[in-house]
């Protein structure tokens, strides 16, 4: 077949040409139109269900929301993970489902489950599915800037920028945050509604019954007909004020007679500021999953741009993150370390082959690979990212190889041929030639690559585009090499004499002595090889292993964590403090956006003693010292001065990503399951404690979930009965003052504005005054609170945590300076033995450690699995187990350069460094591929076995070489590449680089030993005389 190939190829030649231009505008086409993000999408399958009850404390909401909606949900197929959070006023509901599920028809799924369960769940409840976004979905993050209330601010952001933003191509949400939202209030005077003998709901019915307009039909005038509008809707205060509440006896009480009507605000779950200089309004765009986030961004800012003339004047926006930023630093890392990589190829090809027509032959492979490789991952759908992109350029040194091979002997065929032999055909014959060596070999390497798709989870979804664009590239590759380059050699290559260049003949000559010696000296070479193979094995032993390293994504959050109990305006005052004391001290960070409690849609619904300070960093040249760490260290020392203020540090995407895997944010978590909150906190307390006595754990904390102040109100059944009031009664009357009770709507030239009924301030300011309020009784007159029901003073719990329907907690760490799995083994011993578990509770440890644990169980498996199929290609390329074998034998030899390449690095065997190994068996096996073939080539011709090995090996030194070298240059650009992502290429290129310098030399060395002792069986007559 490959036979085939290649003679159609040289038959049609102008054909082929054709093709080849084709390719080439097919896969710039495919180049421009592929979506640019900075990572792989890792997000799972998930479904977010927010669901709000203002005024409920978290236990009310864990047994009257999250239980009843969980118990519904916990049947949908293909469900990973139930997690639901309760906080005060609401329930976050998160359900994982198994990689590979259709969003649409999960979220189908729990859309027909949740209908069942609302009508289950008490009036007033709101909320439902969250947007389709994921945790890469936070894209662009603006403030409103200018002199305006913070009320004016949210109305324009709510009503004028966020429709016109949800409007654009991939963007699910606006998400508003800070500010006021303005209302219609009517305060009533409890005293002043008593004496007339009016409770509260008397008040509340009257505003609903007296706000809208409706049509009442038409009517006939004569040859026309009128439409009938009654209006009766609220358009302002003064229509509130005149609502007639009691007529009686001629006397007509109006609400304005009981109670203050004004403009108020919603009741506020958060607060966005910034700079220390106050409050602040923020919008945040929430990209829908699998939207490319390039343009997207360039959506938002083009429309921004467009409104911002018709705001008011003064008023600008100003965005403080901007997703696209990163994506063209990952990319840029990415492209240049392509681009270098190409220059270096191109002059070790020159080098190597001495001529220039040769070397632009294999040169033009990596182009047309590339625009191959994008118009299969545009068929594929997947984006060019850091980690795609990291693929091909891994593959850069690979992608030559088959073109190198089929180059170098169409060049050696065509200096030693006779003249009477036309050109084509010995360039069919050195094709032909090594065409199966070269396709066995590239095969090996793309198997080598398939384990990597079947990794799961995060690592699988990050790893998965670098193995896809690895096998895109290099079957593309082959496909090239056996069609295109004997047709460009065809016209390119001249005949005649072949020079041998510099390089190679300085290379050959020290090969020529180093080969002698070792064929000399066979023994004393395979006893070094044997001890430098224990060595390694030594200084795997010493590695660290970690998942993942962090990317650098150029951002920094530091989350704050204060007192449970605190306030809102508390907490503001606390966040502008900290902000202040940064500025001054930390000339780095240009300015502080900083959001504390929860969000308009709920996506992050952090309490009120939670705050993300979100800040934005001047450009790295400018920094004193230009290390991540080295500021988030700045940052610490400032907070010192902040005693009781638990704080860590993170970045935004980061942040997002380990709280959607496993619902917190840290390297470990460890959650304790069980059914009692207060043990709980207590065993949580202690895990703590002695974790953080373990060497190189940083940052360890659990969320304090106790210390919030509860006023408990025990209705007193006789004495509420004596009165004729009911507990329901009493409930919503305390509800509707403190909380506040929606009754109605406002619409003003399109914005809708809420109609809220609530107690005066003085009341919601002081418990003393909370005491002492006065209820209405139903045959009119008035009861103290205190003598209905008893009132103490309680603390209780912040949040419920519940994972598949089981309350838990979580005790959070970072690991500095240490590896991941080590420092875990020393925390599981301590805690075992330090924190005695009662019955009915237990531990489990996950974050990314978790995901380490089942990375390392996948690849135990595939990898074995994939070195069987090598072994099978290798014995159906040579037909003999001996020779399989003896190029197998390669393997462990490679890996001596990549253990210590990592040790000398300081790096860990990290999930990249996993995948430089598996590169490095492709390319050690490839090697002793192209030898052994070239063995059996010239056996073949009946050469005795010394003289083959030694001429083999000297004829196949510039093809081992250049492969070797070209694939270790190219990954030289990765080494010394500083940007996002470098971090996660840096373990890989060490790997591979420090691989092929030992793989190459033993191939060269102990290969032709081997094959010499034990490549080819003993003769036959040996055997007979044996058994004679």
């Amino acid at each position: 077949m490959l036979t085939a190939l290649i003679r159609f190829s040289l038959t049609q030649r102008l054909l082929l040409l054709v093709l080849t231009v084709m390719l080439i505008g097919a896969g710039v086409q495919a180049f421009l139109g592929l979506p640019i993000d900075a990572f792989p999408d890792v997000s799972t399958t998930q479904v977010k269900i927010i669901l709000k009850a203002p005024g409920m404390t978290p236990e009310e909401v864990e047994t009257r929301l999250a239980v009843p909606v969980e118990q519904e949900l916990l049947g949908i197929p293909h469900q990973r993970l139930l997690r639901s959070t309760s906080k005060y006023a609401l329930t976050d509901i998160t359900l994982d489902f198994e990689d590979g599920t259709d969003i649409y028809w999960a979220r189908q799924q729990v859309g027909e489950r949740l209908a069942a369960a609302m009508g289950n769940l008490p009036p007033g409840v709101t909320g439902g599915m969250a947007p389709i976004t994921t945790p890469l979905g936070e894209m662009f993050m603006f403030t409103i800037e200018g002199d305006m209330s913070l009320a004016d601010k949210r109305a324009l952001l709510d009503w004028v920028i966020r429709p016109q933003l949800r409007t654009i191509p991939g963007v699910a949400d606006v998400n508003s945050l800070g500010g006021e939202v303005r209302t219609f209030e009517i305060v009533p005077n409890p005293q002043l509604l008593a004496a007339r003998g009016l409770a509260l709901k008397d008040l509340q019915a009257v505003l609903e019954a007296n706000n809208r307009n409706d049509g009442a039909g038409r009517l006939n005038d004569g040859e026309e007909a009128l439409l009938v509008r009654a209006e009766g809707a609220i358009q302002t205060v003064d229509d509130v004020k005149a609502i007639v509440l009691q007529a009686k006896d001629g006397n007509v009480v109006r609400i304005a007679d009981v109670a203050t009507v004004g403009l108020g605000a919603l009741t506020r779950y958060g607060a966005v500021t910034k700079s220390g200089k106050g409050e602040a309004v923020e919008g945040l765009v929430l990209g829908l999953r699998g939207a490319n986030a390039q343009s997207v961004v360039e959506g938002v800012k083009a429309r921004l741009a467009e409104i911002a003339p018709s705001l008011p004047p003064g008023i600008t926006i100003e965005a403080f993150y901007d997703r696209s930023n990163l994506v063209q630093r990952a990319v840029g890392t990415v492209s240049k370390a392509l681009l270098e990589a190409i220059v270096l190829v191109v002059l070790l090809l020159l080098a190597f082959l001495g001529n220039l027509r040769a070397a632009l032959v294999v040169a033009l492979m990596l182009p047309l690979s590339a625009l191959a490789t994008f118009i299969l991952m545009r068929s594929a759908g997947l984006s060019a990212n850091l980690m795609s992109l990291g693929g091909l350029a891994i593959a850069i040194g690979m992608l030559v190889d088959a073109a190198v091979v089929v180059v170098e002997n169409v060049e050696s065929q065509l200096a030693d041929a006779q003249e009477n032999l036309p050109t084509l055909h010995l360039i069919f014959r050195a094709a032909r030639e090594v065409a199966s060596p070269v396709t066995s070999g590239i095969v090996i390497i793309i198997i080598v690559f398939l384990p990597l798709l079947t990794l799961q989870g995060l690592e699988g979804k990050m790893f998965g585009p670098v193995a896809l664009t690895i096998v895109f590239a290099l079957a593309s590759s082959l496909l090239l090499s056996l069609t295109v380059v004997p047709v460009l050699a065809s016209y390119l290559i001249q005949r005649g004499v072949h020079h041998e260049p510099w390089l190679v003949k300085k290379l050959s000559a020290v090969y020529d002595r180093l080969l002698g010696s070792a064929l000399a000296h066979s023994r004393t070479y395979l006893i070094g090889a044997t001890i430098a193979l224990a060595a390694a094995a030594g200084a795997f032993m010493l590695l660290g292993k970690s998942f993942m390293p962090t990317m650098d994504e150029g951002d920094l959050i530091m989350q704050l964590e204060k007192l449970p109990s605190i306030g809102l305006d508390q907490t503001i005052a606390i966040d502008s403090a900290v902000q202040r004391a940064i500025l001054a001290q930390v000339p780095e960070v240009k300015a502080i956006v900083a959001r504390a409690g929860s969000d308009e849609l709920g996506l992050d619904p952090m309490g009120l003693n939670q705050t993300d300070t979100f800040m934005v960093l001047h450009p790295r040249d400018t920094w004193r010292k230009p290390d991540p760490a080295w500021l988030a260290d700045q940052l610490r020392a400032v907070m010192i001065d902040f005693p009781g203020i638990g704080f860590s540090f993170t970045q935004p995407i980061d942040m997002r990503v380990s709280e959607m895997l496993t619902g917190v944010r840290g390297d470990l978590a460890i959650k304790i399951f069980g059914p009692d909150l207060a043990t709980l906190n207590k065993l949580a307390v202690d895990v703590e404690n002695t974790v953080k006595k373990v060497k190189g754990a940083e940052d360890t904390f659990t969320l304090k979930n106790d210390g919030v102040q509860y006023l408990k109100i025990v209705v007193d059944r006789l004495a509420a009965g004596r009165f004729g009031l009911n507990v329901d009664d009493i409930q919503n009357d305390l509800k509707a003052l403190l909380e506040g009770r929606n009754v109605g709507t406002v619409i003003e030239q399109g914005r809708r504005v809420p109609v809220v009924l609530r107690g005066p301030d003085n009341l919601r300011s002081s418990p003393a005054d909370f005491e002492a309020l006065r209820l209405s009784l139903p045959g009119g007159g008035s009861v103290q609170l205190a003598s209905v029901a008893k009132i103490q003073r309680i603390d209780g719990p912040v949040k419920v945590d519940r994972e598949n329907a089981q309350r838990y907690v979580v005790i959070q760490s970072n690991v500095r300076d240490r590896d991941l799995v080590g420092f875990v083994e020393d925390a599981k011993a301590s805690v075992a033995r330090d924190v005695p578990l009662p019955q009915g509770y237990r531990l489990a440890w996950g974050g990314q450690f978790e995901n380490q644990q089942r990375a390392a169980a996948r690849l135990m498996v595939v990898v074995p699995v994939a070195l069987a199929l090598i072994f099978f290609l290798l014995f159906s390329t040579f037909g003999s187990v001996r020779q399989a074998l003896l190029v197998l034998s390669n393997i462990p030899f490679a890996m001596i350069g990549g253990v210590f390449g990592l040790l000398i690095s300081g790096e860990y065997l990290s999930v990249p460094a996993s995948v430089g190994f598996i590169a490095l068996l492709g390319i050690a096996v490839l090697n002793g591929v192209v030898m052994v073939t070239y063995f059996n080539q010239l056996l073949a011709r009946g050469l005795p076995v010394a003289e083959v090995v030694v001429e083999g090996a000297k004829r196949r030194l510039r093809p081992v070489l250049m492969t070797a070298s070209i694939a270790a240059f190219g990954l030289v650009p990765m080494l010394f590449a500083s940007g996002p992502g470098s971090e996660v290429q840096r373990p890989l290129a060490i790997v591979v680089i420090g691989g092929l310098v030992t793989s190459t030399a033993l191939t060269l060395l102990l290969l032709p030993i081997l094959f010499r002792r034990f490549g080819v069986k003993t003769t036959v007559s040996f055997t007979e005389a044996h058994h004679g």
